[in-house]
């Protein structure tokens, strides 16, 4: 039922898409902004929206007449746009000005930080290649990965530094677009073959 190799690649995939080392300074700024990030409150609404979207995702889709490879598509470019934006240093996904600051550890933390449009599209189009389980897994080793950045944005403020927040922003930027190029190729192959 578990496959490590599966779960390592979930688990590698989502951690690109989540970004948290990339999110550090933004997280950063709004700590100083609003005082105090609450780590467990948001890290248990993000995991929600990813678990509820892993379970009923599809039939939320089926609802609007969507197969998963025509989402597993817009995904895909979803992905590779969140790569360019990290690759370029770029903003193509802006947080809204207007989320009050006294419910900062969910919004914009929780979501869309971690939990986002790109996390819960690559969620779903995830279970094109992997299982429920496996997926379910990854999850759950990200959020504990979220969880303890979140703890200590002090400590890698100052040992990474703005140099080496930007590199692991670009590295995992590459590994996104890659990701994408791959989903977007099996997405097809699957839609021909149904088609034929």
């Amino acid at each position: 039922m578990f496959d490590l190799k599966q779960i390592f690649s979930v688990t590698l995939i989502l951690f690109s898409v989540i970004d948290i080392l990339g999110s550090v300074p933004i997280i950063i700024n709004l700590r100083k902004k609003v005082g105090h990030i609450q780590s467990g409150k948001a890290t248990l609404a993000a995991g929600f929206l990813m678990l509820l979207f892993l379970f009923v995702g599809k039939s939320i889709l089926s609802l609007f007449g969507i197969g998963v490879e025509d989402f597993a598509i817009a995904g895909a470019l979803i992905i590779f746009a969140l790569g360019v934006e990290m690759i370029l240093g770029i903003e193509l996904f802006k947080p809204d000005p207007e989320a009050s600051t006294t419910s900062a550890s969910i919004v914009p933390i929780a979501f869309p930080l971690i939990a986002g449009a790109g996390t819960l599209t690559t969620i779903l189009t995830l279970k094109a290649e992997f299982t429920q389980a496996n997926i379910g897994v990854g999850i759950i080793i990200n959020l504990a990965i979220v969880y303890a950045v979140l703890k200590s944005t002090n400590w890698l403020e100052r040992k990474l530094g703005k140099t080496g927040l930007d590199v692991l922003r670009r590295i995992f930027g590459i590994i996104l677009l890659s990701i994408a190029v791959k989903i977007f190729k099996t997405a097809l192959m699957s839609g021909e073959m149904v088609a034929v």
